[in-house]
């Protein structure tokens, strides 16, 4: 047999066992970073956010429903910002935008300290005339039980983060609820070089705080979920290997 057909044999073999094993490691995910080894990273389709895996409609206490009342003789509805038509998002697939304005500090430091200090010390001195009595204090210890103990703890912490986020998303309305609160869902990603930027924002709002330019800010969201982050190759040089983390999980120390 010669060299090259060993040489070939060799790779039919090497190759599917490296693809099984990083297969086993990492899943289907390795095997997508190894087939994009050189490329830039491609961005997610656009596609509806109601049939992906795991999407639940949200469901909340709902108030009772209430009669709307309309003003005879007007032509101004009750809570329209414009006069022929209100251009803020109202329903299902309308689009509004999300001011992200995040801009948190926190500066916490604590200190405990304890002390203790504990001494036993029990003994017979003279019983019954032993000092006299050569054998006896022999015999008859002087100390019973002597214990001492200390102990001491001094306990130090300190939390100082800063967090500032600002930039702007566009959202879906994905569900309306019963009460007319809208549940709004949306995605940003920006790729530059070999890195893609992520922006994801999702979260319940009032028709009322949608301002007349059809924008709201983040603090008006209620059960906010706002994720910003990244893929790419510097995300995946910022992680830990397989490895590692497997070890980190393991270890019990």
């Amino acid at each position: 047999m010669s060299a090259f057909s060993s040489a070939s044999r060799l790779r039919r073999i090497a190759i599917p066992a490296l693809l099984l094993t990083a297969s086993a490691l990492g899943g289907c995910s390795s095997i997508d970073r190894l087939s994009q080894i050189g490329e830039q990273p491609k961005l997610s389709a656009i596609d509806n956010p109601t049939t992906q895996p795991g999407y639940k409609p949200v469901q909340m206490p709902m108030p009772k429903p209430e009669v709307a009342s309309y003003s005879p003789n007007s032509l101004w509805r009750s809570g329209s910002r414009a006069f022929f038509k209100d251009q803020r998002a109202t329903h299902v697939g309308d689009l509004l935008t999300v001011t992200v304005n995040i801009t948190d500090k926190a500066n916490i430091e604590n200190e405990t300290q304890r002390s203790r200090s504990n001494k036993e010390d029990s003994g017979i001195t003279d019983f019954i005339g032993a000092k006299t009595i050569t054998q006896a204090n022999k015999i008859l210890p002087g100390r019973i039980l002597t214990a001492d103990s200390t102990a001491s703890s001094d306990g130090k912490g300190s939390v100082n983060r800063t967090e500032a986020l600002q930039t702007n998303v566009a959202a879906v309305v994905t569900q309306v609820l019963p009460n007319g609160n809208l549940v709004v869902e949306g995605k940003q990603e920006i790729r530059v070089n070999y890195e893609i930027r992520e922006l994801v924002v999702a979260g319940i709002v009032r028709p009322e705080d949608i301002q007349s330019d059809n924008t709201i800010d983040s603090s008006k969201i209620a059960q906010a979920r706002i994720a910003y982050g990244g893929r790419g190759q510097i995300t995946d040089v910022q992680q830990p290997r397989y490895g590692q983390q497997v070890m980190d999980v393991l270890l019990p120390f």
